[in-house]
């Protein structure tokens, strides 16, 4: 890293949690709920994703605090406790998941727009992609210029952002009818129990989640260590709020059918219904502020995590390179190649927003399934406890109930996005390959390493053929 690169403030860490987590998501979540569950399978929801996405969060501070090496951020602590292979496939999977993530926020970004000017469609026409494709390449000579820069920027558009939120929230909190809101409860004329309707958005959960390891990924940027894990508990608690109140306020104004039918982003079209365009207008410029500055934030994200793995040789050394200004140029250009090209895919999507949206999730679960487990692995040791070790039970609850949610998101979401996020897996094992033969070393030093490649191999196979078949839609 280079000498002249500022320190990152526990204000900027924030503004990096706060700032990944409302993004596209929140702006989705009042149609995306509604056409899985009603207000109490919402409640049953985000107490579940809640309590899961605290103790994860709570991992990742102890994390910080008790091993302060290991500061590249998500993937690091996967090849600590698991070797070097399952470190690549964290780091992989996050930086894959992340830029598949930065696509959907320009699908909604264009969608958005699709509602005034018809152009747009739906997010995945031809001058949509092209507009897409010049916001990337302007975020990217701006990110060029310094990370100190873009976090100092992030955090004015963090602020900015969270504004149209709360009035959204304030209007619906007046406009609120209890009998709609007894009508929607139980979910109306949905079918399915309880636990299929909860079950059907544990991945829009992990979406909008996204972000709550921001402040660590940028750990070795941090004033104080101590910071990131502050960071990252005030955002936690900050953004879930909003959600829930996003998520639940909707279902007392209008009936959950009409609600599952808006397009999105559907916080524009419940405001609209309440008071008028105007509304949606308002609400739209407050998505436009929010995702662009997620965009950024996620930018800096995916190209950290990718020089990261660059620098501790998981990935091949040519990521590592940095500008004058101490910005991973290589990664970033790597990293916005990819998503300028699954940009273009998305005009071959039925559904973008949707696709982008649970593949991100996906691609996200084993990284934070393998730091859980990490967290568990170091508690179970007692290592790093010989200091406060009367925290020792108590952080090993913690990494139990993360490990145990995690695993119960792999459940949730399905065996089609375990699949499918096997596609991107098993190809992407070439660069570890790259990075091992730069090293003279042997490509895999575990028998379990042969497995793990095997198993993502077959799974790609099948969700090739899947796709071919048309029994997986994109």
């Amino acid at each position: 890293m280079s000498s002249n690169v500022v320190k990152m403030t526990r204000m900027q860490l924030t503004a990096m949690v706060v700032g990944g987590m409302i993004g596209a998501g929140i702006f989705s979540l009042p149609r995306t709920f509604a056409g899985a569950t009603g207000p109490l399978g919402a409640v049953v929801a985000w107490t579940i994703a809640g309590l899961g996405m605290y103790t994860l969060a709570r991992v990742f501070q102890l994390l910080a605090e008790r091993k302060p090496d290991l500061d590249a951020g998500v993937f690091a602590y996967a090849k600590e406790g698991f070797g070097d292979y399952p470190g690549f496939l964290s780091a992989f999977g996050y930086w894959i998941g992340s830029c598949i993530g930065n696509v959907s926020y320009w699908v909604l970004i264009k969608s958005t727009l699709g509602a005034f000017f018809p152009v747009f469609g739906d997010g995945n026409t031809v001058v949509a992609i092209l507009v897409a494709s010049a916001g990337i390449w302007l975020f990217h000579f701006m990110i060029l210029r310094g990370v100190q820069q873009a976090a100092a920027i992030n955090k004015i558009v963090t602020i900015a952002k969270v504004i149209p939120i709360i009035v959204f929230l304030v209007i619906i909190a007046f406009a609120m009818k209890m009998d709609v809101f007894r009508f929607n409860f139980y979910g109306g004329d949905l079918s399915g129990s309880i636990f299929e309707q909860v079950r059907a958005t544990m991945l829009v959960t992990v979406f909008v989640f996204l972000g709550i390891e921001g402040a660590s990924v940028y750990s070795r940027y941090a004033k104080d260590r101590k910071d990131v894990g502050a960071a990252t508990i005030t955002g936690f608690l900050v953004v879930t709020t909003l959600m829930v109140l996003v998520t639940l306020l909707p279902f007392a104004v209008m009936e959950r059918a009409d609600i599952a039918g808006m397009r999105q982003p559907s916080m524009a079209a419940v405001l609209e219904a309440v008071v008028g365009r105007w509304g949606a207008i308002f609400v739209s410029v407050g998505l436009l502020v929010s995702v662009l500055g997620a965009y950024l934030t996620w930018s800096l994200i995916c190209a950290e995590v990718l020089s990261a793995a660059a620098r501790t040789k998981d990935m091949p050394a040519i990521f590592a390179r940095e500008n004058a200004n101490g910005v991973p140029s290589a990664a970033l250009w790597a990293t916005n190649i990819i998503i300028q090209l699954i940009v273009i895919s998305t005009y071959w999507s039925r559904d973008a927003f949707s696709l982008m949206l649970n593949l991100t999730s996906a691609m996200s679960l084993i990284p934070f399934l393998l730091v859980a487990a990490y967290g568990l692995q170091l508690t179970r040791r007692g290592e790093t406890y010989n200091e406060r070790a009367n925290e020792r039970g108590r952080d090993m609850v913690l990494a139990i109930l993360a490990t145990l949610y995690t695993v119960f998101l792999l459940y949730a979401g399905g065996i089609k996005f375990i699949v499918l996020s096997a596609v991107l897996y098993a190809p992407g094992s070439l660069l570890y390959f790259w990075a091992r033969r730069e090293q003279g070393g042997k490509i895999f030093t575990k028998a379990s390493d042969f497995i793990i490649l095997g198993v993502a191999v077959v799974a790609a196979v099948v969700g090739v053929y899947w796709i071919a078949t048309g029994y997986i839609q994109i």
